[in-house]
């Protein structure tokens, strides 16, 4: 979703592909900072070429709606999204995309409206407006086996070209993608929208279980001068996509921990909507890991930080000379979720909760513990800075069966500010959703989310995720 990711996905704080609703690509890779997000992209989708596809297939939709409501992000009101595929050969497809602009649908009828009894050319009118209204697309994928493909795509072909080329292998124990896009698009923690010229990356992620030990291994080269999307010249530019190269690697240890589950109960003969939903079971997991980037050029540069506990720089592992800085830090998170509900039965048989806590920088979290601990032996006052440096950020997510196959959902993510005595807790975002399982497929579902922050909405399918 948006901003938020499901809670249980990416196994841990794996940064994955953002929906990104501005463009026809429908995704965008996240900002790499420091100490996260990674900006490794790698998730368990198929593209949106693909999802268009099969929502005309089997979903009897012939036209797929995305919402971008905020013209100063790039937002250009609803769009309705089409694809044509043509399988050539066994192992090789073309695909035809195109995208209607709603907004400028109505000002064309009301251009029509206003000119209503003069004489005009309405075909050269139409002509004129045609590619305002529909955007187009081109897209291509070879698979030279059944672990590797090849894939080239073209988007607003005549209005900007967007376009990117991306190899993926599949290894015995790990996924190896090759990307370039020009431009780039990546969005930020704030959910605003940059364009880098050109982009390329390598990335080498582990295949591992929902436990024990997994690595990202990651290569990032920009070039050019990004550029707001909505075409902001005033807006800062994150320096991680300034020019330049950068190396990441994080790893990270899960473990699940099986508090209650129960086999028993379920209807016989009687598939349920969801098999990765079947069973009512209260979890957890926890997870810690450590990341390491090196950078060289432009993209080593940092944002000022205002942050109280700056002074005390013992415990963070940062040094920069010239065009070269390198960064080391720790990161953790728990999770805890409690399921009611079989997913077998018409009415409210799933209930779902669950809640996260991350600590996203092991180093302002120790360093945070230190000057508390000081303040109580030294009998001071508690710095407020200190309390902020060691609370976790919470998302919380709940998901209800509504009648069969669909069930509602809500994201929900909740930030700590002691300083705001009125609000010490303050909710941060929350997304919206309408989940419907596709029964067929075992574990999949096609979701539509809306988000009220960034005023974005879409719909897309999700496969095989718990």
């Amino acid at each position: 979703m948006g901003r938020l990711r499901w809670a249980e996905e990416g196994c841990g704080r794996w940064e994955l592909d953002m929906e990104a609703p501005v463009t026809m690509e429908g995704t965008a890779r996240a900002v790499p900072g420091d100490p996260l997000p990674l900006g490794l992209s790698r998730g368990r989708r198929i593209t949106r070429p693909k999802q268009l596809d099969f929502m005309h297939r089997f979903m009897s939709s012939p036209l797929v709606p995305s919402f971008a409501g905020d013209p100063a992000n790039g937002g250009q009101g609803l769009l309705l999204h089409h694809a044509h595929t043509l399988h050539l050969t066994e192992n090789w497809s073309t695909t035809i995309m195109d995208q209607l602009d709603v907004q400028k649908i109505s000002l064309l009828f009301k251009e029509f409206a206003s000119n209503h009894g003069k004489e005009i050319s309405w075909p050269k009118i139409i002509f004129k407006h045609l590619l305002d209204i529909f955007s187009w697309g081109l897209g291509t994928e070879f698979l030279f086996t059944q672990n590797s493909s090849f894939l080239v795509e073209m988007y607003n072909v005549k209005k900007g070209n967007r376009g990117k080329a991306i190899f993926q292998q599949k290894l015995p124990h790990h996924n190896l993608t090759l990307e370039t896009a020009w431009p780039g698009l990546f969005v930020d923690n704030n959910g605003t929208y940059w364009d880098v010229p050109l982009s390329l990356a390598v990335d080498l992620a582990s295949i591992s279980s929902s436990s024990g030990l997994s690595y990202h291994l990651c290569l990032q080269h920009n070039s050019g001068k990004p550029k707001h999307f909505g075409g902001d010249q005033t807006t800062q530019v994150p320096p991680s996509l300034l020019p330049g190269l950068c190396a990441r690697a994080a790893a990270s240890i899960k473990e699940n921990w099986s508090i209650w589950r129960k086999k028993e109960g379920k209807l016989r003969m009687v598939q349920p909507y969801d098999v990765f939903l079947s069973d009512p079971h209260i979890t957890a997991s926890g997870v810690l890991g450590a990341v390491a980037s090196a950078s060289l050029g432009d993209c080593s540069a940092r944002l000022p930080i205002e942050d109280g506990l700056e002074r005390c720089k013992a415990l963070r592992l940062y040094a920069r000379k010239n065009n070269l800085a390198v960064f080391a830090d720790l990161f953790a998170s728990v999770s805890y979720t409690a399921q009611h509900g079989n997913f077998q039965r018409l009415f409210l048989d799933l209930t779902r909760f669950n809640a996260r806590l991350d600590f996203p920088s092991g180093s302002a979290f120790l360093t945070g513990v230190a000057h508390l601990s000081q303040d109580l032996y030294n009998s001071r006052q508690l710095n407020l800075e200190a309390i902020r440096a060691v609370c976790p950020e919470l998302t919380v997510s709940l998901q209800q069966q509504i009648a069969g196959p669909f069930s509602f959902r809500v994201d929900s993510r909740i930030l700590f500010d002691p300083k705001d005595r009125y609000h010490i807790a303050r909710l941060d975002e929350s997304i919206f959703a309408i989940d419907w399982a596709l029964k067929v497929l075992g574990s999949a579902k096609a979701t539509a989310w809306y988000s009220p922050k960034h005023r974005e909405a879409m719909v897309e399918l999700r496969f095989f995720e718990s």
